[in-house]
């Protein structure tokens, strides 16, 4: 029979380890507490430790070592990034995946082939790391779900609330928690940008591979990282106490969504060299999407009315003379016609400007101008 404990009025019931995701190590989680030398030694063994089975740049070495840390005490955080290994098949992605989820708090291992209930029921069961391989999504119904979970489980207190049975069999709804680390592996970018801007991203395959890394993970591989995450365990249990964002790393300089991504890594690292390796790598990160973004529709069009809005002198703009700009800006290259209709729709769905109805066309008011240098900034175009 399973022990049970009494805690704050509440009789709680330990997961047995008969449970099915244990036993078949879907959920790989530490067996006891034991002692590590210091913070900076368990670092080191942290990154011997991937440096010897996974090929990563040396500055993602820093960034994926902070966020083994951070999965640790990310309860502690009211916000969190996502890690990503992104690459074609044969890059190491997978390989990065087993090698780190397996030292993350209690990694919970899935795939895109898995279906969307059981990842709802393990990540609310037992609030660790979701590591989830070949994330780009073939089925539009498991990509709207996976993709609910993402963009709700990057801040706490967001639950995905979806309709469950009963005992009786009665649909009642039931709220997910759904907040906590994932690292993933995918072959594209997402098109939706606000949730491309969670992850910090190693592009895999982009050199030869290193001779040492051995093809196979040997059996040595399993047992190194039960052994750390021992010592994690022991970790959580001596910094989740003070554990927290700190403030004096955030950069107003940068944006919200940056400082959201960045501070929670920098705050779980006491080296200042490892803290200005990973702001470096999450710098240009930010600046490959920047870039990436720039070259969109909506990044041509931001451009575009980055140029009018410093050339003309009128109190409004036609969306027919913003069309037939971007027209001749882009010259056919994203194979769709670029109606006034659709820039207009552009203009209101991804840039948040109001157009209005004036003498049988529709104009974009001078008092949206200042909104223009604003939201052109997100697309890397300016308006000086």
């Amino acid at each position: 029979m399973t022990d049970t404990y009494e805690q704050d009025g509440q009789t709680l019931i330990p997961i047995p380890p008969t449970n099915n995701l244990l036993s078949h190590g879907a959920v790989l989680l530490p067996s006891e507490p034991i002692p590590y030398s210091d913070e900076a030694g368990l670092i080191q063994a942290i990154q011997d430790y991937l440096t010897r089975y996974v090929d990563l740049s040396p500055e993602f070495v820093e960034v994926a070592t902070a966020y083994v840390l951070l999965s640790w005490v990310y309860d502690a955080f009211p916000e969190l990034p996502y890690l990503r290994f992104r690459g074609d098949f044969g890059s190491g992605k997978t390989r990065a995946l087993r090698v780190i989820g397996s030292i993350c708090n209690k990694a919970f291992f899935a795939s895109a082939a898995s279906t969307i209930s059981p990842v709802f029921y393990t990540l609310d069961l037992f609030a660790g790391t979701l590591i989830l391989d070949e994330a780009d999504f073939r089925y539009s119904d498991l990509q709207s779900d996976i993709t609910k979970i993402l963009n709700n489980g990057s801040a706490r207190g967001f639950s995905v609330l979806r309709q469950t049975q009963n005992i009786r069999k009665e649909f009642e709804p039931r709220a997910f928690n759904v907040y906590g680390p994932k690292v993933l592996a995918t072959r594209r970018s997402f098109e939706d940008d606000a949730l491309e801007s969670r992850f910090i991203t190693e592009e895999m395959g982009g050199r030869a591979p290193r001779a040492d890394i051995p093809i196979s993970l040997p059996d040595a591989q399993s047992e190194e990282a039960h052994v750390l995450r021992n010592k994690l365990l022991l970790y959580r249990f001596h910094t989740l106490g003070s554990a927290g964002p700190v403030s004096d790393y955030v950069d107003r300089a940068r944006s919200g969504r940056f400082n959201q991504v960045v501070v929670p890594l920098l705050s779980v690292m006491k080296s200042s060299e490892a803290r200005e390796q990973i702001k470096a790598f999450s710098e240009r990160n930010e600046a490959k999407m920047r870039s990436m973004r720039r070259l969109s529709i909506e990044g041509e069009l931001a451009a575009v009315l980055c140029r009018l809005v410093q050339s003309t002198a009128q109190d409004f703009m036609t969306v027919g003379e913003v069309a037939s700009a971007l027209r001749g800006s882009v010259s056919g290259e994203f194979g769709r016609p670029i109606t006034d209709r659709y820039v207009g729709h552009l203009l209101r769905s991804s840039f948040g400007l109001f157009t209005y109805k004036r003498q049988g066309i529709y104009v974009l008011p001078a008092s949206e101008f200042e909104k223009v240098k604003t939201q052109a900034a997100r697309f890397g175009a300016s308006a000086t």
